[in-house]
């Protein structure tokens, strides 16, 4: 009668850590949709995804031994529950890690720029971000040193073309990142634009300037996130592709 009692039971323990692991991987895509579709602030979904990170890791222990307890007691199907739900946790565990040491790592600043002496500015998207709580305003000396200790790599890119065959690569180079252009002014030689991040939906705004150099033409970029204290090294990423792709 005893066994007769257990066996029935055995499953439902053995869906137990994967309906676990479900609701964690949920609050996770939940806190990045849900900002995307304006649900929400930025700070209540970083909030979620805190939680849906904690829950994660939880999960992920509860379904270690629930693979281990179904692959002891010949539960097949529980076992490729448990498993899957490990992996999904894993995963998540491990970008949230690499977030959170990439923030530690990168400077805490969310304003990128390839001239900090000069940087490019902005104008047409000025009307755009005149809401957002991050100012377009360059933040002076003390960014422009932290960018340097954090970035310094970032420097313009030189190309052997004039300003006119300069311009049109960039614009070019622009539209090919997925960049939403909001203004390409040739005669200005500046290409305004905002980029918009796959999970969480952030808005960052970019500013290309395009001028005369002695190898032909100098190009800089500047990479401003709206909302956030720190961009997680995002804005630099960035420049970084943009400049790269605009070389080749």
């Amino acid at each position: 009668m005893l066994t007769k009692r257990i066996s029935p039971i055995l499953p439902r323990i053995d869906r137990i850590p994967f309906g676990l692991a479900f609701i964690s991987v949920s609050l996770v895509l939940l806190a990045a949709l849900g900002t995307k579709w304006d649900w929400w602030g930025f700070r209540t979904g970083l909030f979620v995804l805190k939680i849906g990170g904690y829950a994660s890791a939880f999960a992920a222990a509860a379904c270690f031994v629930g693979a281990v307890w179904s692959g002891l007691s010949g539960a097949r199907f529980g076992f490729a529950l448990t498993l899957i739900g490990l992996l999904s946790c894993l995963t998540i565990s491990a970008n949230l890690w690499y977030w959170k040491k990439t923030a530690e790592t990168v400077p805490r600043i969310h304003d990128i720029t390839t001239d900090t002496d000069n940087p490019p500015l902005f104008k047409a998207i000025l009307p755009i971000r005149k809401d957002a709580p991050n100012p377009a305003d360059y933040g002076g000396p003390q960014i422009a040193a932290m960018q340097r200790a954090g970035y310094p790599d970032l420097a313009p890119l030189l190309l052997p073309a004039n300003t006119n065959e300069a311009f049109q690569k960039a614009l070019s180079t622009a539209i090919k990142m997925g960049w939403e252009v909001v203004e390409a002014n040739q005669t200005d030689g500046r290409i305004e634009a905002t980029d918009t991040t796959f999970w969480f939906g952030f808005k960052d705004d970019i500013v290309v300037r395009i001028t005369p150099d002695k190898a032909g033409s100098r190009i800089d970029v500047r990479s401003v996130s709206r909302v956030g204290l720190s961009d997680v090294g995002t804005n630099a990423k960035r420049i970084r592709g943009f400049l790269k792709r605009l070389e080749k």
